[in-house]
């Protein structure tokens, strides 16, 4: 790697918003550590090279601690700080609290909160050390509203957008900015993976993931401390959510998120 352009971190990078906003860094001159579980993130990598940035591909599976040491310890070996980092990896899960395997719960939980928390501060330390730095946090529009048939996911994406604010505030002395990406409904494999697809979500209008990632890094690159990207029907669900009562919320949400008989 060279070490004439600025280093940025995206996890969750093989697909969607996450490889998206990895081939935002690339395109505006960043040198690129990506992430994801799964080996096509070398196909990533392959990808985000040809836009003219220098790519360490690391498969590591941040749900674990080692995997979150393994991402971290490649990090390090660079020599190179951090001049940003897109913390976006999560995974998804629908269905019924009762219903849901507690396995699965958990792994929503120790992929969306412990890993997202974890990496946060690893980043924010060495940020801060410099008095220096950008990250971008993918939480959600669900992290305004209880999840019913999406509770773990909708509570994992509260815990982040809470994280967030409250280290914003911690930080609001210095020149490391912290911007929550918040999409809507996006249009990736999440909804597949999830086992979504039979829902009024699922089956409904969805943004572009690139649009998003467009939106999300210009919103890091300012400084913002939020971005509600995606479409006008997301700013407005968005909007809708900060006077609505959460048990209305909770309900509409049922609505979107219950499978069909």
């Amino acid at each position: 790697m060279t070490d004439t352009k600025p280093l940025a971190l995206v996890t969750g990078a093989s697909s969607g918003i996450g490889f998206e906003l990895a081939r935002q860094f690339a395109r505006n001159g960043f040198d690129l550590v990506i992430d994801a579980e799964d080996p096509t993130i070398t196909t990533a990598a392959a990808k985000l090279r040809g836009e003219g940035a220098e790519v360490t591909a690391v498969q590591a599976d941040l749900r674990t601690p080692d995997g979150i040491e393994q991402l971290w310890t490649r990090v390090q070996a660079l020599g190179r700080p951090l001049d940003a980092a897109a913390l976006n990896a999560g995974v998804e899960g629908g269905g019924a609290f009762v219903d849901t395997d507690w396995a699965d719960d958990l792994e929503v939980m120790q992929l969306n909160v412990v890993s997202t928390a974890a990496l946060l501060k690893l980043v924010l330390v060495q940020m801060t050390g410099r008095n220096q730095g950008r990250v971008l946090v993918t939480s959600s529009v669900a992290a305004t509203m209880p999840g019913a048939y999406q509770p773990v996911y909708n509570a994992s994406k509260s815990f982040v957008q809470s994280l967030t604010e409250a280290v914003q505030q911690e930080l609001k002395d210095s020149a490391v900015t912290i911007t929550s990406l918040m999409p809507g409904p996006t249009d990736t494999d999440f909804f597949a993976r999830a086992d979504l697809q039979d829902t009024a979500m699922g089956k409904g209008p969805k943004d572009d993931a690139a649009k998003v990632a467009e939106q999300g890094f210009a919103g890091l690159m300012d400084g913002k401390k939020e971005v509600h990207a995606g479409s006008l029907m997301t700013k407005a669900q968005e909007m809708a959510s900060k006077v609505l009562p959460d048990s209305v919320k909770s309900s509409a949400h049922e609505s979107m998120a219950k499978p069909r008989d």
